[in-house]
């Protein structure tokens, strides 16, 4: 055999590798995400289930705290299953964890109303929604991580960014099963016991994708470490010290923070603010939005794509500018088109292209800050620190801002006050203090472990 044949027949052996790994990992996280945002896609219906009545600002408060419980804990989940991810292994790791969320999933669909238990209904709620926030904790940095070890080092933006879609997909299949339920069955039969249809859905969904996961094998990258006997004993202690904790600090405020609020403010506080403020019902708002997610998918794998070319932090940062300085023109003009839904899906895809900048590049970005041996614990903390507790606060702390600074006789926008700020200040610390890692070989850790370049075939 010719030695350009050989290595063609090489390239493509590790492309088909490759992307078993990918569509694998993309297919378990899609789910996993599911499962998470379902809860919030329902929030105007579980507020009438699991709170008194009376009150309807109080209830949907009171929703938007549950879903922000969920991404409280979601920096707790990050240091367990983190520490495990870097001592045992990520595949191991992201099965638990999908387990776990599926588990807690489809309980929800069993509970009990307010109107049947009282308070202990979202007592419970707020157990199983805190299993949720803790699940995904592990899981996301276990997925990223998985792909990116096995992804040559300069094309691992537009790989990661396959994972990075696997938020969005997520959304999109919670508001069709939202949506599509709701057509199916009828809108009363849906708010009287038809929303626990897309909880149930859940479990059949998390078999398929332990299904997938369970064909996967350890990362090469992982094993060649572990065979070294270079993995950490003491993940989160590693992790911290030698300055490690002011690196994640310097990563939540310069990086993850601004991109949480860009992401939960372009696709969940868009879909709060049409049905709180301009009062567009739950199937119409969930179309707008879900056409607008659609449209915008692809360019996750423009700017992943993109950021092995130029860079990674320019495009994040670009991301957090450019919405702090349109929020405010954007959603007053989605007041003034309130009525024009092809005017709306257009203004959410503007707000969608922003997230893409952000969300498609920060994967492959946070694995290449830090050594493989810490990598899960180390990228999982400032993400989920992040997006938990930053970007998961946008509905409650938006809504409580309307509430506390807006007129009842007009559409409020104070809500738009807090992600504007997170994305301005991440912009001015990542631009001072953070570093461009594109150029970094994380494949140099371990010599022979994979390929540097996408020219040389991995290790199955």
């Amino acid at each position: 055999m010719a030695a350009g044949e050989a290595r063609l027949e090489g390239h493509d052996v590790y492309d088909y590798k490759l992307n078993r790994v990918i569509i694998a990992s993309s297919a378990g996280t899609t789910i996993e995400w599911y499962d998470f945002y379902i809860f919030a896609s329902l929030f105007s219906i579980l507020s009438e289930k699991f709170f008194p009545p009376g009150n309807e600002a109080l209830a949907i408060l009171g929703v938007f705290a549950l879903v922000y419980v969920g991404f409280l804990v979601r920096p707790f989940g990050a240091f367990f299953f983190g520490r495990i991810g870097d001592l045992i292994g990520r595949k191991y790791t992201f099965l638990v964890t999908i387990s776990l969320m599926g588990a807690a999933t489809f309980a929800i669909g069993f509970l009990p109303t307010y109107e049947q238990i009282g308070i202990v209904a979202p007592l419970i709620l707020v157990l199983l929604r805190m299993l949720q926030g803790l699940a995904l904790g592990g899981e996301y940095g276990g997925a990223a991580i998985y792909v990116a070890e096995h992804a040559p080092d300069d094309q691992r933006g537009r790989y990661t960014s396959y994972i990075q879609m696997t938020a969005t997909l997520g959304l999109i299949l919670a508001l069709l099963a939202v949506v599509g339920t709701q057509t199916v069955i009828g809108e009363e039969t849906f708010s009287d016991w038809g929303w626990r249809l897309p909880f149930f859905l859940s479990g059949a969904l998390v078999l398929l994708a332990l299904y997938i996961r369970l064909s996967l094998r350890e990362t090469p990258l992982y094993t060649k470490i572990k065979e070294a006997k270079q993995h950490s004993v003491a993940p989160i202690k590693d992790a911290l010290e030698h300055g490690g904790w002011r690196r994640m600090l310097l990563i939540l405020l310069g990086a993850t923070a601004g991109q949480a609020v860009v992401w939960y403010t372009g696709q969940f506080y868009a879909l709060v603010f049409m049905q709180t403020e301009l009062g567009i019902s739950v199937a119409a708002s969930s179309t707008m939005v879900g056409i607008a997610l659609l449209l915008g998918t692809p360019f996750f794998l423009f700017f992943g794509t993109l950021s092995d070319r130029i860079g990674r932090r320019n495009i994040i940062l670009a991301g957090c500018l450019l919405a702090a300085l349109t929020y405010w023109p954007i959603y007053s003009a989605m007041n003034a088109f309130s009525d024009n839904y092809v005017a709306l899906t257009a203004l959410v895809f503007i707000q969608m292209l922003y997230v893409t900048m952000v969300y498609g590049p920060i994967a492959a970005y946070l694995v290449e800050l830090f050594p493989a041996r810490v990598r899960y614990t180390s990228l999982s903390i400032p993400y989920h620190l992040g997006n938990g507790w930053f970007g998961g606060g946008v509905p409650l702390i938006a809504t409580a801002l309307v509430t506390r600074l807006g007129s009842e006789d007009t559409v409020d926008l104070e809500g738009l006050i807090y992600p504007i700020s997170v994305a301005a200040l991440t912009f001015i610390i990542g631009l001072l203090f953070l570093k461009e890692t594109h150029h970094i070989r994380i494949w140099d850790e371990v010599s022979g472990a994979a390929p540097a370049t996408s020219d040389r075939p991995a290790e199955a």
